[in-house]
């Protein structure tokens, strides 16, 4: 059974590995931080998050097939809640029982299997009354199709069936078996037949010959067993293959939901710290945008507990912006916040801003600086040439890369050449560019170029020496104000807080 509530069409793989970049991004875009906050404490959802959120979805179907179940989620998280918790109390009780499916005696796995799949079928009685009580409060298509196959299979007279035929398999009445004589006048053919009811069951055996067996008879205990474990093969297995079955089916429920609850904890944590979402717009992989109102690092939101400032900017038609300001004016915040954005927008979630509309990238890539450290087997320039090489390999046309103050570890003069022959390059494949840098001769000589498809912005900074902490329109300068930090840090504090609150 499909569950519906990650892809139309097919279930989601909880077993996918990671794609290379996911280490990077995870480290350059503070993903661990809302990793954190969407598992809740919660090892299950925290894996299953990483995978759904950096895997992600290259089809705009499908990302809005998503969205639309997410809302649905978000106007009725009780409802999710309860049947994540009754995937989660199913998978968890089986223990008791799964030892028994895989004993090699068929009578522990018949009797274990019966009482798991009795066990199941109260959980299955639960997901059947939440869909029938809750089903007119949904309108995605995803949870309507989950919600009408629980109606459907699920329906009043299977369950009736499913509880009578488990009562069966308990053999309270005894065992009815049947059987041929084979070689030797030796037993053959063992079938389970279905018991009589009552009444039948007198008449038909009250005069049959009755075959006593000894308490002390070891040997005619043993052979008794032994022929009924003949008998009861194919019911064992048959019963132990449907609790496997129906197994899988709460596991997949499990997983799907996951990703979901993940959603929903962030969503809440981001609105008690006075944040906002919007589900966002996405964009064929052709065309080209970058919109939005008030977009925030969502991350940045998590760790001080409040809400922090945005930024607007319009980027429609552009291939290339440039970032540039005053140090600590925002500018690395706001990269990792369009890295967040893009990210948690290709995957069907809402995204941390008034409003979102971005083409969707075929690969999402990061190239931040790092800082030196002993593990280097080389000097940081040739690293950071290492990784971009590695990068590369991975490029394809339409996807999105993002350079945080890259090639800065060698002189201006030589970095600013670097850096212009890969943007360069990188155009020319249709790739999109973010790129932070406070090297003047890069950024100013390809603002003097007078790209059409290029944006320039720079941190905002007034004329105190107080950071806003939003970016504005406006071509390079020579000067990323160190000065400032400066007369922070030796003289008066200009700056106060380094995040601005609205």
């Amino acid at each position: 059974m499909k569950i519906h509530l990650m892809y139309r069409d097919k279930n989601f793989d909880s077993q996918q590995k990671l794609p290379k970049e996911a280490s990077a991004l995870i480290q350059d875009l503070e993903f661990g931080i809302l990793f954190n906050a969407m598992a809740d404490g919660d090892r299950f959802v925290l894996d299953t998050v990483r995978k759904a959120i950096l895997s992600g979805l290259n089809e705009k179907g499908d990302i809005l097939y998503r969205q639309r179940i997410l809302k649905d989620c978000i106007k009725n998280p009780n409802v999710i809640r309860e049947l994540y918790d009754i995937a989660v109390e199913a998978i968890e009780e089986k223990r008791q029982y799964y030892w028994g499916i895989s004993s090699e005696y068929l009578s522990y796995v018949l009797n274990a299997s019966v009482s798991l799949l009795q066990m199941f079928e109260q959980r299955l009685t639960k997901l059947r009354r939440i869909a029938d009580e809750n089903a007119d409060s949904f309108e995605s298509e995803g949870f309507k199709s989950l919600f009408n196959m629980l109606q459907e299979e699920l329906n009043d007279k299977y369950l009736e069936d499913l509880r009578f035929h488990l009562n069966e398999l308990k053999f309270q009445d005894g065992v009815l078996i049947s059987a041929e004589l084979g070689k030797g006048n030796q037993g053959a053919n063992y079938v389970l037949r279905k018991l009589p009811d009552k009444k039948q069951r007198w008449l038909k055996w009250i005069f049959a010959p009755k075959i006593v067996v000894d308490k002390r008879d070891m040997a005619g205990f043993k052979d008794l067993s032994h022929r009924k474990e003949l008998a009861i093969n194919n019911a064992a297995n048959a019963v132990a293959q449907s609790a496997v079955c129906v197994l899988n089916f709460f596991m997949r429920l499990k997983t799907e939901l996951a990703f979901h609850v993940g959603c929903l904890n962030l969503y809440d944590r981001l609105m008690e710290n006075g944040g906002f979402i919007t589900f966002p717009r996405p964009l064929n992989c052709h065309e080209r945008d970058h919109s939005f109102e008030e977009l925030y690092d969502a991350s940045l939101s998590l760790v001080l507990k409040r809400q922090v400032v945005g930024n607007t900017i319009d980027a429609s038609g552009k291939n290339f912006v440039l970032i540039t300001g005053a140090n600590q004016g925002g500018k690395s915040t706001f990269l990792r916040s369009i890295g967040q954005a893009q990210i948690m927008m290709q995957c069907g979630m809402f995204v941390a801003a008034r409003s979102f509309c971005a083409n969707i990238s075929d690969g999402i890539f990061t190239h931040f600086k790092r800082e030196e450290d002993s593990t280097m087997k080389s000097g940081k320039l040739d690293e950071e040439l290492s990784r971009m090489s590695a990068i590369v390999e991975q490029l394809r046309a339409d996807s999105l890369m993002l350079f945080n103050e890259s090639f800065s570890a060698t002189n201006e003069r030589e970095g600013s050449e670097i850096g212009r022959q890969i943007v360069r390059a990188l155009l020319e494949r249709r790739v999109k560019v973010f790129f932070v840098s406070h090297l003047y001769d890069f950024s100013s000589s390809l603002y003097e170029e007078k790209m059409d498809d290029a944006l320039f912005l720079r941190a905002q900074r007034r004329s105190d020496g107080r950071r806003t902490f939003r970016l504005v329109y406006g071509k390079p300068m020579p000067t990323s104000y160190g000065e400032d930090l400066y007369r922070r840090v030796f003289g008066e504090d200009i700056n106060g807080d380094n995040v601005s609150i609205e």
